[in-house]
């Protein structure tokens, strides 16, 4: 039984067709040709699943799917495969994410088909951050594969049924496979390279840090596109609002990847209420990436202000005028 497998709203359905790698809604959305929008929701420190429906509950009726971490930042939270299994039952597309810190290519595996027969369509693959940036330094990291290889060995697992011992999987794990992607990270001229092998490897959508420099963005589409990687995968470009000044600083400079120019900073203390100035800025940047060519939807980060996402994806109407489903309880939970 496929969860998710359900029209988004009466009258509006978005067929899964031939050519399709799952029945979930995201890649059937993203064929479809529709601007996407996704949002990552954050695991509680906790057992109770209130604590997760509460959560998802924000951004009902506002995204399409979501991301469920697993050990951002190397901190220890609810697992990803947790949400992701109360989260289907209620009707959620989710994106498993899946880093490469924490499990070898045996538990790897036996969590994609687990997710899989729970009705989780959609994988998202990562090598992980080091055990060293976060709260547990003294684990033992395990990095058996990196996201490329994850991802060369869950292709197999779908397109050949077999486990990348050679053993065959009866029913193979229908995935929808992406990975993460940072158009700013040194060498700048090598992250669209990176980005193609990652497509190679098997990422059908890709979504990328945050996307605070549009100028040197629209330089990483271009030779994005020169490259054919918005025909070959879906970019989903990541954005989120930001708190303050200061708060914009410290994500500079303690944060790998992530790039805000001074211009975003000076704005930010310029303004009368740094955390609505933000906001703003997140919603115009939302608009202006989805003019982008290869631009396929955004993804929200929006770390300690998810409440606010439902607020800013109607303001930046990016949906125009899309309604999304709303989750309706496919199967009674069992507490």
């Amino acid at each position: 039984m496929r969860f998710e497998d359900e029209p988004l709203v009466d009258g509006e359905n978005y067929p899964v067709l031939p050519g399709h790698v799952s029945p979930g809604r995201l890649e059937r959305v993203l064929r479809a040709g529709e601007f996407v929008v996704t949002a990552e929701i954050a695991p509680p420190d906790s057992a109770d699943p209130d604590a997760v429906y509460e959560r998802a509950a924000m951004f009902d009726g506002y995204v399409d799917a979501m991301n469920a971490t697993d050990g951002s930042g190397a901190h220890c939270h609810m697992s990803s495969v947790g949400m992701c299994s109360l989260l289907t039952r209620r009707g959620y597309a989710m994106v498993m994410q899946v880093s490469c810190r924490d499990r070898n290519r045996i538990a790897i595996q036996g969590d994609v088909l687990g997710a899989s027969a729970m009705g989780v369509s959609n994988i998202l693959c990562l090598t992980g951050d080091g055990v060293q940036a976060g709260d547990h330094p003294e684990a033992k990291p395990v990095f058996d594969l990196d996201c490329m290889s994850t991802l060369e060995m869950l292709t197999g697992m779908r397109e050949q049924s077999q486990f990348l011992s050679g053993r065959k999987i009866s029913s193979p794990p229908r995935v929808f496979l992406g990975a993460a992607a940072n158009p700013f990270g040194p060498p700048l001229d090598y992250r669209p390279l990176r980005l193609m092998k990652k497509i190679k490897a098997g990422a059908q959508f890709i979504q990328t840090q945050y996307c605070f420099d549009l100028d040197l963005f629209k330089e990483y589409m271009s030779v994005v596109r020169d490259h054919g990687g918005h025909e070959k995968a879906f970019i989903l470009a990541g954005v989120g609002p930001l708190a303050s000044a200061k708060s914009a600083l410290w994500i500079r400079n303690n944060v790998a990847g992530v790039h805000i120019p001074d211009a975003i900073i000076d704005r930010l203390k310029g303004a009368k209420n740094q955390k609505e100035e933000g906001v703003k800025i997140c919603v115009e940047m939302m608009q202006q990436l989805q003019q982008i060519e290869g631009v396929a939807g955004v993804h929200i980060m929006a770390y300690k202000q998810e409440h606010r996402v439902a607020e800013i994806v109607k303001q930046s109407g990016v949906l125009g005028g899309r309604e999304l489903w709303q989750p309706k309880p496919l199967v009674e939970q069992a507490i």
